[in-house]
């Protein structure tokens, strides 16, 4: 353990078992906070919590779909029961959609919507009763630089991240005389296994030239790595932040203001 910094935090971390999700819910343990790592895939979440115990911390898995308002009402009474509360949600689960307008069919943008809007509703309707039981607390949307910047051919994904921004604001305008603050994170391009995938299945024998590609877009000239997204989610989540709210937090390497 690295600090005590977060010792009286109950933190719920969707889409907790992979990426910048399982980088949050390590980093947060790791500062003490007790996480309820949420994930669709129960073993990939069952996993982050091995390590997480093995490096003596407080975790448990729980499988849910955040598409599911049922399952995830269940999900987040079992996290009320377990840890007897909840002071931060991170809502962190979400989904990617390559192609413009006439090429995205209905059929992405129901599922776009769905993971990525009625997800994120779904989860902050069902976490607001514990954080107001609290008396306060913070809530993680994580966003895109989709959600200010015009990105070629994302579409549906960008309205998507539109949709969450726009959620955060009203969110932290309506709680904040419940002392629930509501921030929303905004990375650019993040190496993580999704990237990898991607990359593989799309560009077989090429991947470290795309990546190269990838990397050069961001003015920094390299991606993000998911540790960094989550020393900006314990930031957030912890009381150093408790002057922050409605917000939007860029990470993108100096995509959004420093590019030529």
């Amino acid at each position: 353990m690295t600090s005590k910094r977060m010792e009286t935090t109950i933190a719920a971390v969707t889409g907790g078992g992979s990426g910048i999700g399982e980088a949050m819910c390590l980093r947060f343990a790791a500062e003490g906070a007790r996480v309820a790592v949420i994930d669709l895939n129960l073993d990939a979440a069952k996993s982050v919590v091995e390590r997480i115990e093995k490096d003596g911390g407080s975790a448990q898995a729980f499988a849910c779909d955040v598409t599911n308002q049922s399952n995830v009402q269940e999900t987040f009474a079992s996290i009320g029961s377990a840890f007897g509360g909840l002071t931060a949600l991170v809502n962190n689960a979400g989904t990617a959609c390559i192609g413009g307008l006439e090429t995205a069919t209905e059929a992405d943008m129901d599922r776009v919507y769905a993971v990525n809007i009625k997800g994120v509703y779904n989860c902050v309707h069902a976490g607001i009763e514990l954080l107001k039981e609290n008396q306060g607390g913070s809530i993680i949307n994580m966003g895109s630089i989709a959600c200010t910047v015009g990105i070629p051919d994302r579409f549906a994904y960008s309205m998507s991240k539109g949709a969450v921004l726009a959620m955060t604001r009203s969110v932290a305008c309506d709680y904040v005389n419940d002392k629930i603050r509501c921030n929303c994170i905004s990375p650019a391009r993040v190496h993580t296994p999704f990237v990898d995938k991607f990359l593989a299945e799309n560009y077989p024998g090429k991947e470290a030239e795309m990546m190269a590609n990838l990397s050069a877009t961001q003015p920094i000239g390299r991606m993000g790595q998911p540790d960094e997204i989550a020393t900006l989610a314990v930031y957030l989540a912890s009381d150093e932040s408790k002057f922050v709210t409605g917000a939007n937090f860029e990470i993108d390497g100096g995509f959004n203001n420093l590019k030529p």
